[in-house]
């Protein structure tokens, strides 16, 4: 069988799409519990005596946490395998989102406190993506790859998306705390389901029909399950000389550095800088969420159909290169709107247009690493995190030095600068 023969029609939705649509709600789960803070970050800052610039470094903290323990949560993707390893992560993060609720107001020490308890939330969000990677290694066809991951990372605009409506109306009703306690509540919930839910591999899981079982067999490089102990060690020089790796994880450092300007101060800047009120602001900062979903799911379908239809390379690599280009353009626009409801549709675009690019990125890191996809997407995902805590921090600070025009220009250059390391990547090529 071609590796981009399509799958036979069957009767039923296949396991691998149950458990991936499940992965869809854990990542927007996971979205909702780093992002509500940024929500609430006002309402923080006034019970904390916390300005913006400190505030940054708290959510900082969270992406510092969430870098730094990528690859080991790589290497215990392949270990331990997926099912065990989410289960244990969504409950760990639900813990410290329930711990930041806890925390008294006007506590000494609460910048140092808060900060301690997103790096730990960092770590347990580290688990997420790559434990996907490797389930969407082990239980999807090549050509289903870049859908499969367009619908895991669906859920990012969606968790992120439904966000700022919904803490704004438990804040405004109940307090920044309630908030807090909910996301930590549906998260609890998530993770069970979860790990009654899954198996590691199609081989354990008494749902998967012989059919199934036989497409995602002859269409993956993966050991039985007899077999594991048998599996390749990490070629770590391999992995760390690589081209590919290496203009993956730098062009994921440009989009994660894009991204978490909405995901940290999109709200904050549509309230403070364009003068939106609370609601509004709430209304405004859903855009840019749901065009990101829209992107993902778009941009996973489109990329396996340029692979099937012409090659692999062309698949991955072309649309995240348009994507970030694109988006550079948008960023600059966006910033120089003169109403504010101009710059929120425009830099809206550009959130989507970003995340057409997002299945790509993880979908040429399975196709180059195979059964190293833990570690090598863990590394790529360290790279973006590390742009997400640049932004995080150097965002209020080129803001107050420069204005906001030139936060967003400098996320455009390293956007553009993102798209143009495509042209040297060769997914085809395996390590």
């Amino acid at each position: 069988m071609s590796e981009f023969q399509q799958p036979a029609r069957g009767t039923r939705l296949p396991i691998r799409y149950v458990l991936v649509f499940w992965l869809f709600v854990l990542s927007a789960v996971a979205y909702l519990d780093r992002t509500n803070i940024s929500i609430a970050g006002v309402q923080i800052g006034r019970d904390f005596h916390i300005d913006k610039i400190h505030l940054g470094w708290v959510f900082s903290s969270f992406l510092v946490g969430y870098a730094c323990f990528q690859i080991p949560a790589g290497l215990l993707a392949r270990k331990l395998g997926p099912r065990r390893l989410l289960g244990f992560g969504v409950l760990w993060w639900s813990v410290f989102t329930a711990i930041t609720a806890l925390a008294p107001s006007g506590v000494r020490g609460a910048l140092l406190l808060l900060i301690a308890v997103r790096f730990a939330l960092g770590v347990g969000e580290a688990t997420m993506y790559p434990a996907t990677s490797q389930f969407v290694e082990r239980w999807f066809p090549i050509a289903e790859r870049g859908k499969a991951n367009g619908l895991i990372f669906g859920g990012v605009g969606i968790g992120a998306g439904l966000t700022p409506p919904l803490v704004t109306a438990i804040i405004l009703h109940y307090g920044w705390r309630a908030s807090f306690w909910f996301s930590a509540l549906v998260g609890t919930v998530a993770a069970l389901v979860w790990y009654l839910a899954a198996r590691d591999a199609p081989e354990q899981h008494p749902w998967v029909g012989s059919e199934e079982a036989t497409l995602i067999r002859e269409t993956r490089n993966l050991p039985s399950d007899a077999d594991v102990s048998a599996r390749p060690t990490i070629p770590w020089l391999r992995v760390f000389g690589s081209r590919a790796v290496l203009a993956l994880t730098f062009s994921y450092f440009a989009f994660g550095y894009v991204a978490w300007i909405f995901f940290a101060w999109f709200y904050i800047y549509m309230a403070q800088v364009r003068g939106l009120n609370l609601k509004a602001s709430a209304l405004y900062s859903m855009l840019p969420f749901i065009a990101m979903t829209i992107g993902c799911l778009g941009g996973g379908v489109v990329s396996d159909w340029i692979a099937r239809r012409f090659s692999l390379r062309l698949g991955r690599c072309l649309l995240p290169a348009l994507s970030l280009m694109l988006t550079a353009v948008l960023l600059v626009l966006g910033s120089r709107a003169h109403s504010a409801a101009a710059a929120g549709w425009i830099l809206a675009c550009g959130a989507g247009v970003l995340y057409i690019a997002q299945s790509g990125f993880w979908a040429a890191a399975a196709d180059v690493s195979g059964e190293h996809v833990g570690v090598v997407s863990g590394i790529m995902n360290m790279g973006g995190q590390i742009g997400g805590a640049c932004t995080a921090s150097l965002t209020p600070l080129l803001a107050a030095h420069f204005g906001w025009q030139a936060s967003f220009i400098a996320a455009a250059g390293l956007s553009l600068l993102g798209g143009i390391l495509w042209a040297t990547i060769h997914p085809e090529r395996a390590l």
